[in-house]
Parts: structure tokens; C-alpha cells; sequence
């Protein structure tokens, strides 16, 4: 094969590749787009369900909206979940005075959240979202399903931040001096 043969093949394979890669990236950029679609569709259901209190009364979503809300997903039975509560509690009762919301979704059932809450009192908003809850958590960009998982969200009810995982003092600072 002569050098001559050799560099149109070269050039043919390159071609090749980009196109390729344009392909590829025209697909990731489409997949992209979906699923922010449906991340914010998730964010409009959010604020449309309710979850019931320990007293059985209902708590709207919609009761939070126009102000930043911290959206914790937790349960008794998740130590990560129990041991970030206080550094939350003390978050909200930092920031209430500006604004902040809080509202924790507990995976789990009323009777170990009550006894939970009997003995370590919390000073936001707590409400039961069962196993369900963890749908609603996917929903909102939690894609294991893991908890615990907490939401930011601004004034105009758009997700601004997500953690997987348990929170740190450095997450609260960051999320508090976000413009919301």
C-alpha cells in the first residue's frame, strides 16, 4: 500500500471518528435535555402532594413554596440520617429569620418517628412520606433511591442543590449564601 493510500485512509478514519463523536454527543446533549425536562416536571409534582403529620393532619408542599426550603429525606433507621437532625434543627433556627424553611420527609413509619421525636425534639417541620417517600426522592434526582437526601430549593420553587448523603456544616454555609 503506498504512503498516498495510507493517508486517505488516515484522513477517512478521522472523519469517521468525528462523526461519530458528533453522533455522540448530539445523543448525550438529547438525553440531557430529557432528563432536565423531567427533573423539573418532578419539581411542579413535588409541590402538588401532601404528606400527613404525626397528628394526621395533612401538610401541603404547596405551604412552602415562596420562600428557600431545605427538603430533608430521612428515617430512625438510617444512622447518617439521625446523627445530621441536630446540625439541621440548628440550621433552621439560624436562618428562619431570613426566610429558610425546613421540612424533613421521614421514609419510614409514625410510630418510631414519634418515639424518635419524643426523646430529640426538632424545631422544623416533620412529616411522614412512608415508602412512597423514596419515589418522591427519585423524583426529585435521588436515582438510588438513598437516603439520606436533601433538596434546596429557591423562593421560585426550583431545585438550586441536591446531596446525596449525610450533610456537613461546609453544604449549610454554601446553601445559605446561594441567591435564592
Amino acid at each position: 500500500m503506498s504512503a498516498r493510500q495510507l493517508s486517505r485512509r488516515g484522513w477517512l478514519a478521522a472523519a469517521a471518528s468525528l462523526g461519530l463523536a458528533g453522533v455522540g454527543a448530539g445523543l448525550a446533549w438529547r438525553t440531557s435535555r430529557r432528563q432536565a425536562q423531567t427533573l423539573s416536571e418532578a419539581e411542579g409534582g413535588f409541590w402538588q402532594q401532601q404528606f400527613a403529620q404525626l397528628d394526621g393532619v395533612m401538610l401541603a408542599a404547596s405551604a412552602f413554596k415562596g420562600k428557600p426550603l431545605l427538603l430533608n429525606f430521612w428515617a430512625t433507621w438510617c444512622p447518617p440520617c439521625v446523627e445530621e437532625l441536630p446540625l439541621i434543627d440548628n440550621f433552621f433556627l439560624q436562618n428562619k429569620a431570613k426566610g429558610w424553611q425546613v421540612l424533613a420527609l421521614a421514609v419510614d413509619q409514625a410510630a418510631p418517628v414519634t418515639r424518635f421525636l419524643t426523646q430529640s425534639p426538632l424545631s422544623f417541620s416533620v412529616a411522614l412520606a412512608g415508602f412512597p417517600g423514596v419515589e418522591v426522592s427519585k423524583s426529585l434526582g435521588n436515582s438510588s433511591g438513598a437516603l439520606p437526601f436533601t433538596v434546596v430549593f429557591g423562593s421560585s420553587g426550583h431545585v438550586l442543590h441536591r446531596k446525596m448523603g449525610k450533610l456537613t456544616a461546609d453544604d449549610l454555609g454554601v446553601w445559605v449564601s446561594l441567591p435564592v
